[in-house]
């Protein structure tokens, strides 16, 4: 008997394009002249669609303490081998103006902050 619910495995994803959040978090992040500019501490995922939409950065204060949360477009994020990381197109001195919050008060992830977000880094908007 045929089945018509499998995947044709030209469509399948091999094992190497898919990753388990819990290991993402924590990865370190990179700017494109290869400083840290910190790790990841979680992802937001939209509910409806089931695609990761943003990749909260941890990042600024000491040994956890102190930092803030960035969330950064998900398209933003390219994973690079090589530094066993994620690299962003971002200085330092950028991030600091970007939108953040503290790690114990999360937005409420709503269309004028997403915009927000998605403004400051001059990416489109989904």
């Amino acid at each position: 008997m045929l089945d018509r619910t499998a995947t044709p495995a030209a469509t399948r994803p091999m094992a190497d394009d898919v990753i388990s959040s819990e290991r993402v978090e924590g990865t370190k992040v990179y700017n494109d002249t290869g400083d840290k500019l910190g790790s990841i501490d979680e992802l937001i995922i939209d509910k409806r669609s089931g695609h990761v939409r943003y990749a909260v950065l941890e990042f600024g204060g000491f040994l956890g303490m102190g930092t803030d949360r960035y969330p950064l477009p998900w398209d933003m994020l390219k994973y690079d081998t090589s530094r066993d990381g994620y690299v962003v197109p971002l200085d330092k001195a950028r991030l600091e103006g970007a939108p953040r919050y503290a790690d114990d008060t999360p937005p409420a992830y709503d269309d004028d902050y997403r915009r927000s977000v998605h403004d400051y880094y001059g990416v489109t908007y989904y």
